[in-house]
């Protein structure tokens, strides 16, 4: 006869799992850190064995670990540029691992930690959220990128009824969109991501993947957005109307500041904190950053366009160069003339620049967290989005915020040094300046105590707290 002790429901336990790449780890990680102090959870943070071996050093919390499984991949081959293999390995590859590690606990737990009760796995992967509740644990769901960019990829087959999509190559880019809700008056061809772009038939395999992803979210216990009303409120309100559970805890950097009073990140690439002391030297919003995130990359003549574009509009910038910013452009980086005003580094602690007294000006891929940081340290930005969802972002700033200018789809030295003097010269700079240190304090109101994302992040936290006792409790009467 079991005992009354083994009938009890278990301690609840969550399971994280980020799509391995570096901006969706460090959000991931950063909502999982934060949980780290709500209390009554164990947190177990799942990476694949290939980024699990690149972290940089991170010291958890004693109810905080770091798992790994195979990605899949051969461990010579690059990840990075490779983001449609990657996918396609995981979920075929790597699945198997992934169900059994569900499947241990307590004497087969390497730690003598209890079974999962609950999941957040990474909206970019679906059949990791289907295994999970195939085993009865519920899983909730994070899309990392703005709800705007979700939106739109929830919109793909409206897009298609409505003749919208696809378009063809020589299509006028400026043509508004017009059947996308809440997303009418600003949203144009040239703002859809690049899988719609590059679509030549309703039927093409990117645009079906991307739109069936999305939807996918529907068969989670919920869906968790790095965002706030501050942010996106009428597109929060359409992503609710199909998602009744959506919990918008953004930004997520700033909310776990305002938890746990420290920054946390997890890089796969050192980070190189001279820049700040570069920084302290400047005068106040002297200074250009640019960084085009951990992905991106440049030809040589872009490189080139930007550098020139920057030195000629005479301001000092810090630029973070990648070792593979320019893949065998290493001529291109040595060929320039260094100079007082400009600090070239491999990698930057990025919140700590944006906040810095130095910086005016923030010249970005756009990417979701770039953005966000730089949003709410209240840095206006001139944005250069390649892909995906930067497309969206970028119009969100220039168009809808007003806080920069978008230069999508240019690169010419003349563009970058005009849009660098328009953000930090004069009356449309004082302008910009104004509206975006206003956006910052109204996010700090969402992450502040009773704001709009606080009141989500204590929402979500007794949900999964309720979900690992429902979990607990089928899985002891199952036994």
């Amino acid at each position: 006869m079991e005992s009354a002790k083994e009938n009890q429901p278990q301690e609840a336990h969550l399971l994280v799992f980020p799509y391995p790449a570096q901006g969706h780890i460090n959000t991931m990680l950063r909502l999982a850190e934060a949980l780290s102090f709500a209390g009554g959870l164990r947190i177990s943070f799942l990476n694949t064995e290939h980024n699990h071996r690149l972290l940089s050093s991170f010291a958890p919390r004693p109810n905080f670990r770091f798992l790994s499984i195979p990605d899949g991949l051969p461990d010579e081959k690059p990840r990075s540029a490779r983001v449609i293999e990657l996918f396609h390995s995981l979920r075929t590859r790597s699945v198997d691992s992934f169900r059994a590690l569900l499947l241990a606990g307590g004497s087969r737990d390497p730690d003598g930690w209890p079974p999962v009760t609950c999941v957040i796995v990474d909206g970019s992967m679906p059949f990791f959220m289907d295994a999970a509740q195939a085993l009865g644990i519920p899983a909730i769901v994070f899309r990392t990128i703005s709800a705007s960019s979700l939106w739109v990829y929830l919109q793909i087959s409206q897009m298609i009824e409505a003749g919208e999509l696809p378009f063809p190559a020589d299509a006028d880019l400026d043509e508004p969109i017009k059947s996308v809700p809440a997303m009418e008056g600003f949203l144009r061809r040239r703002d859809l991501p690049s899988i719609c772009r590059q679509a030549t038939k309703a039927e093409d395999k990117m645009l079906q993947l991307f739109a069936n992803i999305s939807t996918s979210a529907t068969r989670s216990r919920g869906l968790i957005l790095n965002t706030s009303n501050s942010l996106e409120a009428p597109i929060l309100s359409q992503i609710r109307s199909l998602f009744p559970t959506t919990y918008a805890v953004g930004p997520l950097h700033a909310l776990v500041e305002s938890i746990t009073s420290s920054s946390v990140s997890a890089s796969l690439l050192s980070e190189d904190r001279s820049s700040l002391i570069w920084l302290d030297a400047q005068p106040d919003h002297s200074v250009v950053y640019v960084s085009f995130g951990s992905l991106v990359q440049l030809t040589q003549e872009e490189f080139l366009e930007f550098w020139h574009g920057l030195v000629n509009s005479g301001h000092r910038f810090l630029w973070v160069v990648r070792p593979d910013l320019v893949p065998g452009g290493t001529e291109a980086v040595q060929m320039v003339e260094l100079e007082e005003r400009a600090r070239l580094v491999a990698w930057a602690p990025q919140e700590d620049v944006l906040r810095h007294r130095a910086v005016g000006c923030f010249i970005t891929h756009s990417g979701w967290n770039s953005t966000v940081e730089s949003a709410a340290a209240g840095v206006p930005m001139v944005c250069w989005p390649r892909a995906w969802d930067q497309l969206v972002n970028s119009r969100l700033v220039g168009e809808v915020w007003k806080v920069g200018l978008d230069m999508k789809d240019v690169c010419r030295r003349e563009m970058v040094e005009s849009m660098v003097r328009a953000v930090m010269e004069g009356k449309k700079a004082e302008e910009l300046r104004q509206v975006a240190a206003e956006m910052a304090v109204e996010i700090g109101r969402s992450i502040g105590k009773g704001g709009d994302s606080m009141f989500d992040f204590d929402r979500l936290v007794r949900d999964i707290l309720s979900l690992s006792m429902c979990a607990s409790i089928y899985a002891a009467n199952a036994s």
